[in-house]
Order: C-alpha cells, then structure tokens, then sequence
C-alpha cells in the first residue's frame, strides 16, 4: 500500500466530511455551473433584451451585500493594527515595505490622481485611472484562484513543488493577458460612470501572441498535473475545478454570454468572502483558546459575534464607499453647477473616481494580505485547519 494511500481517510470519514466540502466548492466558484445555465435558459425563455434588464437590477440591488462589502472588508483586514505592522515587528522587512506602500503611497497616489483629473475636468485622465482598473482586475481574479487552488489543496492534505507553482502562475498570467488582449482594440470610444474616454489601443499581434502563451500554458498545467496523479495517486479535484473555473470562466472567457458579465463578480465576491470568513473564524477561535488557556480574566466575544461585527462593519463601509460619499459629492457638483466638470465628465465623476480608486487599491492590498509573509495567514494553513474539519467530520 503506498503512502498516499495509506493516508486517504475511511469512506465514513469522507460522507461526513463531503457536504462540507461540497458546500465549499459551491462558494468557492462551483456555484457558477448552476447559476450560468439558470441565467443562459432564463434569457432563452424570456429573450435576451427583458433578461438582461432583469439580471442587471439584481446583480445591481445584490452588490449593496455581496460586492461592496468585499471591496470593504479588505480594508477592515488590512489596517488593522496598522501601527505595529506599519513600524512593529509584525511583518519582516521585505513585507513591511509592501504594507507602507499599498497602505500609505498608494492611496496618495491614487487620490491625488482622481482629484487632478475631477479639478482640471480631463476625461482622459480619469479615463486612464479606469483602464488600469480594468487591466488589473485579469490579475487580481487569477492570483485570487491561484490562492483558492493553493489553500484549499494544503488543507486536503496536497502540496505543490516550487516547480508546480510556477506553472499554476504562468497559467494565471498568459490567462489575464490573453484576457486583456481579446479582441483586439484599436483604441475605441468606452464608457464608465458616465465618463467618456477612448481605449488604449491594443499592440498588433498581442491577441495572437497570448492566445498562443496561453495555449501553451495549458498544456504545461495539464501536463503537470497528468505528472502529479500518477506520482501522488491523487489531485485536489474541487479546489482545481473551482481554480478553473476562476481563470476559464470568470476571466478569460467572461465574454461568451451577454448576462455572465452581471453574475461574475457577485461569484468573485462570494468567493473572496468565503476566505475572509475561514480566516477570521479560525483567527477567533485561536485567540478563544488561548484566552480559555490563560488565568488572567477575560470578556470574550464568541466567534458568530465577532462575524456579524465583521459583516455589519464591512455592509456600512461599503455603502459608504460606493453609494453615499460618491453620491453626496456628485449631488453638491450638480446643485453648484459646475457645468465644465459635468460636460466633461458627465454627472457622477466621483461615482468613477471612487470605483476606480477602491477597485485598484484592494488588487494592491490583497497582494500584501493573502502571502505567506503576513503570519495572520498561519490560520488557513493545514495544521490550525485539521480541528476544524475533523468537527465537520463528527
């Protein structure tokens, strides 16, 4: 009996662990094998146009409580105790300079962008801060399925070689370039919140030259794979298709049905927050027991509470960042008549700037967030996560 077979558990451990995990799959991407067929045949039946109004109110009224709040909640994790991973001795050196620059020169630079193009009323210098919003996100979806494929594998007990994960991460990359690079654009009047601006026009022969980068990277992630069942009898199956999923659907093909382009990010956020609730659960139940540990006293607040805060902090800060502080400022806009700004960029230039400002800071932020060189992250890993799967398992 080999040792990967030795180490696969009895089939009563695996019904009573399978609805867990099938659940995970649904959050972690797999509910897009439901929920795309629903809407392909809901715009069949009623036809394209009366669906497409349908999907968008929904997916417009759902990101008050699914995408703001993962927008926002970024937030809430990364400055928290700000200080001491700012100038303690929280993160190493290395770290610690990525946290003081996506945390501090970031949001500088950033703000001091919006407002230069808002004050001088330049659509194209706000129409810049989208593009970069829009060839960021490619990046931002990838890695985020890389770490989906990385965390959820290490929990189930399988590793990947240094090797391994580069192939996984030149996948993700030739996919948001491939991405990006369809079809090709000679640069072409574009929309968003209003604003008015033209494209940036496209290299001749990029489409061509990801298509092949990204076919090629196929192969060698296939082949990768193929290598690594015969030698370990085994492969992460849900935490691959929800990866897949993430990187082919989600990504790269996004534009293969009109509708897809509503419900992706309400997926995305689904899964980002289903991260975001594994650590902070994990983080609380740590901190319970070594307060259960300690003889000092203590007035601990359980972990369904400290996830509620979590979640009403993250539903108000959300509705702050994208609905009341954007409207607030565009109304006063509007009520002065400042005609210049509002013929130049139509008439919620904050609505865009806000967008384009939170979009890209929270692809900077997740970056320094969810790495190893951050020690909150222990809580996903295997070891603290075993306890909590064998009471599942119970």
């Amino acid at each position: 009996m080999t040792s990967a077979t030795a180490s696969l558990p009895a089939p009563a451990a695996v019904a009573r662990v399978w609805p867990g995990r099938f659940a995970e799959f649904l959050l972690v991407g797999g509910a897009t094998l439901v929920v795309f067929p629903l809407v392909w045949l809901y715009s069949r039946v009623a036809g394209l146009e009366p669906s497409e109004l349908t999907v968008s109110w929904v997916a417009f009224y759902a990101a008050y409580v699914i995408n703001d709040p993962h927008f926002a909640v970024t937030y809430l994790l990364f400055y928290r105790d700000a200080k001491d991973r700012a100038l303690g001795t929280v993160f190493g050196t290395v770290q610690r300079w990525r946290y003081l620059a996506v945390g501090f020169v970031a949001p500088l630079v950033l703000g001091a962008w919006a407002i230069t193009a808002i004050a001088s009323a330049s659509a194209e210098t706000l129409g810049w801060m989208i593009q970069l919003m829009f060839l960021l996100v490619g990046w931002h979806y990838t890695k985020q399925g890389f770490g989906v494929l990385s965390v959820l594998s290490a929990r189930r007990g399988i590793s990947f070689s240094a090797v391994e994960r580069r192939v996984i991460l030149a996948h993700c990359y030739a996919g948001w370039a491939y991405a990006w690079g369809r079809p090709f654009d000679p640069g072409s009047p574009a929309s968003e919140s209003g604003v008015e601006y033209t494209t940036l026009a496209h290299p001749w022969g990029f489409e061509l030259f990801a298509l092949v980068a990204f076919a090629a990277s196929t192969v060698a992630l296939f082949w990768i794979l193929a290598k690594k069942q015969r030698s370990e009898g085994r492969l992460p199956l849900g935490p691959l298709a929800a990866f897949l999923i993430t990187v082919w659907v989600w990504t790269v093909y996004s534009s293969f049905h009109p509708l897809m382009i509503y419900v992706i990010p309400a997926l995305h956020s689904i899964q980002y927050l289903y991260f975001v609730s594994l650590l902070k659960r994990n983080v609380a139940r740590h901190e319970e027991r070594s307060m259960a540990s300690s003889e000092a006293p203590s007035f601990k607040v359980s972990v369904a509470s400290r996830l509620a805060i979590l979640a009403a902090t993250a539903l108000g800060l959300g509705w702050v960042l994208f609905h009341a502080a954007p409207g607030v400022l565009d109304e006063q806009v509007a009520l002065r008549g400042f005609s210049q700004s509002a013929d130049a960029l139509g008439p919620t230039p904050y609505l865009a700037a806000f967008v384009a400002f939170v979009n890209i800071h929270h692809y900077l932020m997740d970056w320094v967030i969810w790495r190893r060189e951050n020690p909150e992250t222990k809580h996903l890993r295997p070891s603290l996560a075993r306890g909590a799967e064998a009471a599942t398992a119970r």
